[in-house]
Protein backbone atom coordinates (compact mmCIF):
# COMPACT_ATOMS: atom_id res chain seq x y z
CA UNK A 1 0.00 0.00 0.00
CA UNK A 2 2.86 2.39 0.82
CA UNK A 3 4.51 1.74 -2.55
CA UNK A 4 1.23 2.13 -4.45
CA UNK A 5 0.32 5.43 -2.76
CA UNK A 6 3.84 6.78 -3.28
CA UNK A 7 3.80 5.88 -6.96
CA UNK A 8 0.41 7.50 -7.44
CA UNK A 9 1.52 10.73 -5.76
CA UNK A 10 4.74 10.86 -7.73
CA UNK A 11 2.88 10.43 -11.01
CA UNK A 12 0.36 13.09 -10.03
CA UNK A 13 3.21 15.52 -9.25
CA UNK A 14 4.70 14.91 -12.70
CA UNK A 15 8.17 13.73 -11.80
CA UNK A 16 9.37 13.36 -15.38
CA UNK A 17 12.31 15.74 -15.20
CA UNK A 18 15.39 13.84 -16.16
CA UNK A 19 18.74 15.60 -16.16
CA UNK A 20 20.78 15.26 -19.35
CA UNK A 21 23.95 13.31 -19.03
CA UNK A 22 26.99 15.36 -19.91
CA UNK A 23 29.19 13.80 -22.52
CA UNK A 24 32.78 14.47 -23.43
CA UNK A 25 33.42 17.27 -25.98
CA UNK A 26 33.47 15.87 -29.50
CA UNK A 27 34.94 17.43 -32.66
CA UNK A 28 33.44 15.71 -35.66
CA UNK A 29 33.50 12.05 -34.76
CA UNK A 30 36.80 12.15 -32.89
CA UNK A 31 37.03 12.68 -29.16
CA UNK A 32 39.65 15.18 -28.14
CA UNK A 33 42.05 13.78 -25.64
CA UNK A 34 44.08 16.00 -23.41
CA UNK A 35 47.79 15.41 -23.56
CA UNK A 36 49.08 13.24 -20.81
CA UNK A 37 52.16 14.33 -18.97
CA UNK A 38 55.25 12.31 -19.43
CA UNK A 39 56.26 10.14 -16.55
CA UNK A 40 59.48 11.95 -16.16
CA UNK A 41 57.63 15.27 -15.86
CA UNK A 42 55.59 14.19 -12.79
CA UNK A 43 57.11 15.60 -9.64
CA UNK A 44 56.61 14.04 -6.21
CA UNK A 45 54.66 16.23 -3.75
CA UNK A 46 56.75 17.88 -1.12
CA UNK A 47 56.57 16.33 2.34
CA UNK A 48 54.05 17.93 4.71
CA UNK A 49 54.97 19.15 8.11
CA UNK A 50 52.87 17.51 10.96
CA UNK A 51 52.08 20.91 12.38
CA UNK A 52 50.76 22.09 9.04
CA UNK A 53 48.60 18.93 8.77
CA UNK A 54 47.01 19.52 12.19
CA UNK A 55 46.36 23.16 11.35
CA UNK A 56 44.76 22.16 8.03
CA UNK A 57 42.48 19.60 9.72
CA UNK A 58 41.43 22.11 12.37
CA UNK A 59 40.70 24.65 9.70
CA UNK A 60 38.46 22.21 7.84
CA UNK A 61 36.65 21.36 11.10
CA UNK A 62 36.05 25.04 11.86
CA UNK A 63 34.79 25.57 8.34
CA UNK A 64 32.39 22.62 8.66
CA UNK A 65 31.12 23.86 12.04
CA UNK A 66 30.58 27.35 10.66
CA UNK A 67 28.72 25.89 7.67
CA UNK A 68 26.43 23.91 9.99
CA UNK A 69 25.81 26.96 12.16
CA UNK A 70 25.03 29.20 9.19
CA UNK A 71 22.70 26.51 7.81
CA UNK A 72 20.94 26.29 11.17
CA UNK A 73 20.55 30.05 11.41
CA UNK A 74 19.34 30.27 7.83
CA UNK A 75 16.74 27.51 8.43
CA UNK A 76 15.77 28.64 11.92
CA UNK A 77 12.46 30.19 10.74
CA UNK A 78 11.53 26.84 9.18
CA UNK A 79 12.26 25.02 12.43
CA UNK A 80 10.14 27.49 14.36
CA UNK A 81 7.19 27.19 11.95
CA UNK A 82 7.40 23.36 11.94
CA UNK A 83 7.45 23.31 15.74
CA UNK A 84 4.45 25.64 15.87
CA UNK A 85 2.57 23.36 13.49
CA UNK A 86 3.21 20.33 15.73
CA UNK A 87 2.27 22.33 18.83
CA UNK A 88 -0.96 23.45 17.16
CA UNK A 89 -1.73 19.82 16.22
CA UNK A 90 -1.28 18.72 19.85
CA UNK A 91 -3.52 21.50 21.15
CA UNK A 92 -6.15 20.80 18.50
CA UNK A 93 -6.17 17.10 19.33
CA UNK A 94 -6.57 17.71 23.06
CA UNK A 95 -9.34 20.25 22.49
CA UNK A 96 -11.17 18.12 19.92
CA UNK A 97 -11.23 14.92 21.99
CA UNK A 98 -13.74 16.05 24.69
CA UNK A 99 -15.87 17.83 22.08
CA UNK A 100 -16.19 14.65 20.03
CA UNK A 101 -16.96 12.56 23.10
CA UNK A 102 -19.67 14.99 24.14
CA UNK A 103 -21.10 15.14 20.61
CA UNK A 104 -21.05 11.38 19.97
CA UNK A 105 -22.37 10.51 23.42
CA UNK A 106 -22.92 6.77 24.01
CA UNK A 107 -22.30 5.80 20.39
CA UNK A 108 -20.46 2.47 20.47
CA UNK A 109 -17.96 3.63 17.82
CA UNK A 110 -17.20 6.96 19.54
CA UNK A 111 -13.83 5.87 20.96
CA UNK A 112 -12.54 4.55 17.63
CA UNK A 113 -13.76 7.64 15.76
CA UNK A 114 -12.10 9.97 18.28
CA UNK A 115 -8.78 8.10 18.12
CA UNK A 116 -8.88 7.99 14.31
CA UNK A 117 -9.48 11.75 14.10
CA UNK A 118 -6.43 12.33 16.34
CA UNK A 119 -4.28 10.09 14.15
CA UNK A 120 -5.37 11.95 11.01
CA UNK A 121 -4.58 15.34 12.56
CA UNK A 122 -1.10 14.20 13.63
CA UNK A 123 -0.34 12.69 10.21
CA UNK A 124 -1.33 15.94 8.48
CA UNK A 125 0.71 17.98 10.94
CA UNK A 126 3.79 15.79 10.48
CA UNK A 127 3.44 15.99 6.70
CA UNK A 128 3.19 19.78 6.80
CA UNK A 129 6.12 20.09 9.22
CA UNK A 130 8.40 17.83 7.17
CA UNK A 131 7.42 19.62 3.94
CA UNK A 132 8.33 22.94 5.56
CA UNK A 133 11.73 21.60 6.62
CA UNK A 134 12.52 19.82 3.36
CA UNK A 135 11.02 22.38 1.01
CA UNK A 136 10.64 19.93 -1.89
CA UNK A 137 7.28 18.17 -1.83
CA UNK A 138 8.36 15.57 -4.37
CA UNK A 139 11.32 14.53 -2.28
CA UNK A 140 9.06 14.48 0.75
CA UNK A 141 6.60 12.13 -0.96
CA UNK A 142 9.35 9.76 -2.02
CA UNK A 143 10.94 9.76 1.42
CA UNK A 144 7.63 9.15 3.21
CA UNK A 145 6.83 6.32 0.83
CA UNK A 146 10.10 4.56 1.52
CA UNK A 147 9.82 5.18 5.25
CA UNK A 148 6.24 3.89 5.22
CA UNK A 149 7.32 0.77 3.36
CA UNK A 150 10.11 0.10 5.86
CA UNK A 151 7.88 0.70 8.88
CA UNK A 152 5.04 -1.41 7.49
CA UNK A 153 7.47 -4.30 7.05
CA UNK A 154 9.26 -3.91 10.39
CA UNK A 155 6.13 -3.15 12.46
CA UNK A 156 3.72 -5.48 10.73
CA UNK A 157 2.21 -7.01 13.87
CA UNK A 158 1.65 -3.70 15.74
CA UNK A 159 0.12 -2.15 12.61
CA UNK A 160 -2.20 -5.14 12.18
CA UNK A 161 -3.13 -4.97 15.86
CA UNK A 162 -3.93 -1.26 15.61
CA UNK A 163 -5.97 -1.94 12.46
CA UNK A 164 -7.81 -4.69 14.33
CA UNK A 165 -8.57 -2.23 17.13
CA UNK A 166 -9.97 0.24 14.58
CA UNK A 167 -12.04 -2.48 12.91
CA UNK A 168 -13.42 -3.61 16.25
CA UNK A 169 -14.18 -0.02 17.22
CA UNK A 170 -16.01 0.65 13.95
CA UNK A 171 -17.82 -2.68 13.62
CA UNK A 172 -18.28 -3.51 17.31
CA UNK A 173 -17.26 -7.17 17.23
CA UNK A 174 -16.95 -7.15 21.03
CA UNK A 175 -17.03 -4.61 23.84
CA UNK A 176 -15.96 -4.52 27.46
CA UNK A 177 -18.17 -6.92 29.42
CA UNK A 178 -18.99 -9.25 26.49
CA UNK A 179 -18.33 -12.97 26.73
CA UNK A 180 -16.31 -13.93 23.66
CA UNK A 181 -14.23 -16.71 22.17
CA UNK A 182 -11.39 -15.47 19.94
CA UNK A 183 -9.24 -18.26 18.58
CA UNK A 184 -8.30 -20.45 21.54
CA UNK A 185 -9.11 -17.73 24.09
CA UNK A 186 -12.51 -17.65 25.79
CA UNK A 187 -13.58 -15.23 28.49
CA UNK A 188 -15.22 -11.96 29.52
CA UNK A 189 -13.67 -8.85 27.97
CA UNK A 190 -11.96 -6.79 30.67
CA UNK A 191 -9.97 -4.17 28.74
CA UNK A 192 -9.47 -3.15 25.08
CA UNK A 193 -6.28 -1.23 24.22
CA UNK A 194 -4.84 0.01 20.94
CA UNK A 195 -2.82 -3.18 20.40
CA UNK A 196 -4.17 -5.82 22.82
CA UNK A 197 -7.34 -7.12 24.44
CA UNK A 198 -7.48 -8.57 27.95
CA UNK A 199 -10.16 -11.04 29.09
CA UNK A 200 -11.04 -12.91 32.28
CA UNK A 201 -10.68 -16.52 31.18
CA UNK A 202 -13.53 -19.01 31.46
CA UNK A 203 -13.14 -22.74 31.04
CA UNK A 204 -14.87 -25.09 28.67
CA UNK A 205 -14.91 -28.71 27.56
CA UNK A 206 -11.91 -29.61 25.45
CA UNK A 207 -10.11 -26.30 25.94
CA UNK A 208 -6.35 -26.78 26.30
CA UNK A 209 -4.84 -25.63 29.55
CA UNK A 210 -8.19 -24.66 31.09
CA UNK A 211 -8.47 -25.15 34.85
CA UNK A 212 -12.27 -25.58 34.73
CA UNK A 213 -14.05 -28.03 32.45
CA UNK A 214 -17.10 -25.79 32.06
CA UNK A 215 -18.04 -22.22 31.10
CA UNK A 216 -17.13 -20.71 34.44
CA UNK A 217 -14.33 -18.29 35.43
CA UNK A 218 -10.89 -19.73 36.06
CA UNK A 219 -9.47 -16.59 37.70
CA UNK A 220 -6.79 -16.09 35.05
CA UNK A 221 -6.41 -13.05 32.79
CA UNK A 222 -5.37 -13.57 29.15
CA UNK A 223 -4.07 -10.85 26.83
CA UNK A 224 -4.00 -11.39 23.07
CA UNK A 225 -3.10 -9.04 20.15
CA UNK A 226 -5.91 -7.32 18.32
CA UNK A 227 -4.79 -8.71 14.98
CA UNK A 228 -6.81 -11.82 15.91
CA UNK A 229 -9.80 -9.77 14.77
CA UNK A 230 -8.38 -9.83 11.24
CA UNK A 231 -7.04 -13.39 11.11
CA UNK A 232 -9.35 -15.49 13.30
CA UNK A 233 -13.01 -16.10 14.03
CA UNK A 234 -14.84 -14.24 16.80
CA UNK A 235 -17.69 -15.79 18.79
CA UNK A 236 -19.66 -13.30 20.88
CA UNK A 237 -22.12 -14.89 23.31
CA UNK A 238 -23.66 -11.70 24.69
CA UNK A 239 -23.31 -8.88 22.14
CA UNK A 240 -26.89 -8.25 20.96
CA UNK A 241 -28.62 -11.06 22.83
CA UNK A 242 -27.36 -12.37 26.21
CA UNK A 243 -29.10 -15.77 25.89
CA UNK A 244 -27.94 -18.94 24.12
CA UNK A 245 -29.59 -22.21 23.16
CA UNK A 246 -28.45 -25.19 25.19
CA UNK A 247 -29.31 -28.92 25.24
CA UNK A 248 -29.37 -31.71 27.79
CA UNK A 249 -29.30 -35.29 26.50
CA UNK A 250 -30.49 -38.27 28.58
CA UNK A 251 -30.36 -41.86 27.34
CA UNK A 252 -33.21 -44.36 27.97
CA UNK A 253 -33.53 -48.01 27.08
CA UNK A 254 -35.18 -49.17 23.86
CA UNK A 255 -37.92 -50.92 25.87
CA UNK A 256 -39.03 -47.67 27.53
CA UNK A 257 -42.38 -46.03 26.93
CA UNK A 258 -40.96 -43.35 24.66
CA UNK A 259 -43.99 -41.04 24.66
CA UNK A 260 -44.25 -41.13 28.44
CA UNK A 261 -40.51 -40.46 28.86
CA UNK A 262 -40.75 -37.44 26.56
CA UNK A 263 -43.71 -36.05 28.51
CA UNK A 264 -41.90 -36.44 31.83
CA UNK A 265 -38.76 -34.73 30.55
CA UNK A 266 -40.74 -31.93 28.91
CA UNK A 267 -42.74 -31.33 32.09
CA UNK A 268 -39.60 -31.06 34.19
CA UNK A 269 -37.97 -28.63 31.74
CA UNK A 270 -41.13 -26.54 31.55
CA UNK A 271 -41.35 -26.36 35.32
CA UNK A 272 -37.71 -25.28 35.75
CA UNK A 273 -37.09 -23.14 32.65
CA UNK A 274 -40.44 -22.39 31.03
CA UNK A 275 -41.32 -19.20 32.89
CA UNK A 276 -37.90 -17.60 32.43
CA UNK A 277 -37.67 -18.62 28.76
CA UNK A 278 -40.86 -17.00 27.40
CA UNK A 279 -39.65 -13.36 27.33
CA UNK A 280 -36.14 -14.07 25.90
CA UNK A 281 -37.70 -16.30 23.22
CA UNK A 282 -40.02 -13.46 22.15
CA UNK A 283 -37.07 -11.04 21.98
CA UNK A 284 -35.08 -13.57 19.96
CA UNK A 285 -37.97 -13.95 17.53
CA UNK A 286 -38.11 -10.17 17.08
CA UNK A 287 -34.39 -10.03 16.24
CA UNK A 288 -34.77 -12.80 13.65
CA UNK A 289 -37.76 -11.11 12.04
CA UNK A 290 -35.85 -7.86 11.67
CA UNK A 291 -33.11 -9.78 9.81
CA UNK A 292 -35.70 -11.74 7.76
CA UNK A 293 -34.57 -15.04 9.21
CA UNK A 294 -36.47 -17.87 10.90
CA UNK A 295 -39.22 -16.38 13.05
CA UNK A 296 -41.00 -19.42 14.50
CA UNK A 297 -39.43 -19.61 17.96
CA UNK A 298 -41.06 -21.79 20.66
CA UNK A 299 -41.85 -20.08 23.93
CA UNK A 300 -40.84 -23.08 26.02
CA UNK A 301 -38.45 -26.07 26.07
CA UNK A 302 -38.78 -28.77 23.40
CA UNK A 303 -37.80 -32.45 23.52
CA UNK A 304 -36.25 -34.27 20.54
CA UNK A 305 -35.53 -37.96 19.94
CA UNK A 306 -32.50 -39.54 18.27
CA UNK A 307 -31.41 -43.17 17.91
CA UNK A 308 -28.09 -44.39 19.32
CA UNK A 309 -26.30 -47.75 19.12
CA UNK A 310 -28.42 -49.63 21.66
CA UNK A 311 -30.51 -46.94 23.35
CA UNK A 312 -32.54 -43.82 22.63
CA UNK A 313 -31.35 -40.25 23.31
CA UNK A 314 -33.86 -37.71 24.60
CA UNK A 315 -32.57 -34.14 24.10
CA UNK A 316 -34.33 -31.18 25.68
CA UNK A 317 -33.54 -27.83 24.03
CA UNK A 318 -34.02 -24.57 25.92
CA UNK A 319 -32.97 -20.92 26.02
CA UNK A 320 -30.86 -19.77 28.95
CA UNK A 321 -28.60 -16.88 29.94
CA UNK A 322 -25.09 -17.38 28.56
CA UNK A 323 -23.44 -16.85 31.96
CA UNK A 324 -25.85 -19.22 33.76
CA UNK A 325 -25.75 -22.12 31.35
CA UNK A 326 -24.03 -24.61 33.65
CA UNK A 327 -26.22 -23.70 36.64
CA UNK A 328 -29.51 -24.38 34.87
CA UNK A 329 -28.17 -27.46 33.11
CA UNK A 330 -27.17 -28.91 36.47
CA UNK A 331 -30.64 -28.20 37.96
CA UNK A 332 -32.35 -29.77 34.96
CA UNK A 333 -30.14 -32.90 34.97
CA UNK A 334 -30.70 -33.45 38.69
CA UNK A 335 -34.50 -33.09 38.41
CA UNK A 336 -34.68 -35.34 35.32
CA UNK A 337 -32.68 -38.17 36.89
CA UNK A 338 -34.76 -38.01 40.07
CA UNK A 339 -37.98 -38.24 38.02
CA UNK A 340 -36.72 -41.10 35.82
CA UNK A 341 -35.53 -43.10 38.85
CA UNK A 342 -38.81 -42.62 40.70
CA UNK A 343 -40.33 -46.00 41.65
CA UNK A 344 -43.56 -44.86 40.01
CA UNK A 345 -41.77 -44.95 36.63
CA UNK A 346 -40.56 -48.53 37.03
CA UNK A 347 -41.36 -50.56 33.95
CA UNK A 348 -42.16 -47.48 31.82
CA UNK A 349 -38.80 -45.67 31.74
CA UNK A 350 -35.92 -48.10 31.65
CA UNK A 351 -32.28 -47.14 31.97
CA UNK A 352 -29.95 -47.42 29.01
CA UNK A 353 -27.06 -49.82 29.04
CA UNK A 354 -24.63 -51.19 26.42
CA UNK A 355 -25.74 -54.45 24.78
CA UNK A 356 -24.09 -57.29 22.95
CA UNK A 357 -25.96 -59.69 20.69
CA UNK A 358 -24.56 -63.21 20.28
CA UNK A 359 -25.69 -65.66 17.57
CA UNK A 360 -25.10 -69.33 18.34
CA UNK A 361 -25.03 -71.83 15.47
CA UNK A 362 -26.42 -75.22 16.46
CA UNK A 363 -26.04 -78.55 14.72
CA UNK A 364 -28.01 -78.65 11.52
CA UNK A 365 -27.31 -74.99 10.71
CA UNK A 366 -29.98 -73.55 12.98
CA UNK A 367 -29.15 -70.33 14.83
CA UNK A 368 -30.14 -69.20 18.28
CA UNK A 369 -29.86 -65.57 19.40
CA UNK A 370 -29.09 -64.43 22.89
CA UNK A 371 -28.77 -60.94 24.29
CA UNK A 372 -26.26 -60.24 26.99
CA UNK A 373 -25.42 -57.32 29.16
CA UNK A 374 -21.70 -56.77 29.60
Amino acid sequence: MAVAITGLLLLSLGLDDVEAIETAPVIGQTQVEEPRPQQDQVEAPPPLDPGEMVEEVLGEARLAALSLWYAFVRNLPRYIVAGLVLLLAGLLTRALRPLLRRALGQWERAQAFTALSGVIIWLLALGIAVSILVGDVRALVGSLGLIGLALSWALQTPIESFTGWLMNGMRGYYRVGDRVAVGEVMGDVFRIDFFTTTVWEIGGPGRQGAFVNAEQPTGRMITFPNNEVLTGSIVNFTRDFPFVWDELTIAVGNESDLGHAMEVLHGIAEEILGEGMAEPAAAYETILRERRLESSIPRGPRVFVSLADSWIDLSVRYLVNARERRIWKSHLAKAAMEAFNDPAQEGRIKPAYPRRQVMVMEAGGRSREASERP
